[in-house]
């Protein structure tokens, strides 16, 4: 069971950590901190540079704690937060991924909660610290919090369409 907890932790972790790299970068096949900005702005969002990089920012946080296995609500927290905002961008095309879905931001939003609830295993930073086992109220409150902060984040900083 640890072996498997330790291979989902880096996988998740390192996929989303990329994730966040490219929104801010040009490693890994990103556009750099402006092609991040251009991304948030044609899905209809203010802030450009500065909502690219809390976004890269945060995916790069919640995926380098998941693959340490460090504070785990809180990377669940985090990513729930990030994927919150994903989802409502892609709501509108529906579930499934090859329809521009919200397919992989649910999947990257459930998996640190699920990680939450079993515990990062032995191999990872909570357990060097003896954090584990995390209450399961600390899942519902980091999945909770994160969505939570991901709707105010749509409410803030996105522009309604104008109609011309």
């Amino acid at each position: 069971m640890n072996t498997g907890l330790l291979i989902l932790r880096l996988a998740l972790g390192l996929l989303l950590a990329g994730h966040g790299i490219q929104k801010v970068s040009h490693r890994l096949g990103g556009h750099g901190i402006q092609g991040g900005a251009a991304e948030f702005q044609a899905d209809g969002f203010r802030g450009g540079r500065l909502t690219a990089a809390a976004a890269g920012g945060g995916q790069i946080t919640a995926g380098l704690l998941l693959a340490a296995g460090a504070l785990t609500p809180l990377a669940a927290t985090i990513a729930a937060g990030v994927m919150t905002v994903a989802i409502t961008v892609k709501w509108h095309n529906g579930l499934w991924v090859q329809n521009n879905g919200y397919e992989y931001p649910l999947v990257l939003m459930i998996l640190p909660a699920v990680l939450t609830l079993t515990g990062p295993g032995r191999w990872s930073i909570d357990q060097a610290l003896g954090l584990n086992p995390w209450h399961p109220a600390w899942t519902a409150a980091a999945v909770g919090l994160g969505i939570t902060s991901g709707l105010a984040t749509r409410a803030l900083l996105h522009r309604p369409h104008l109609h011309s």
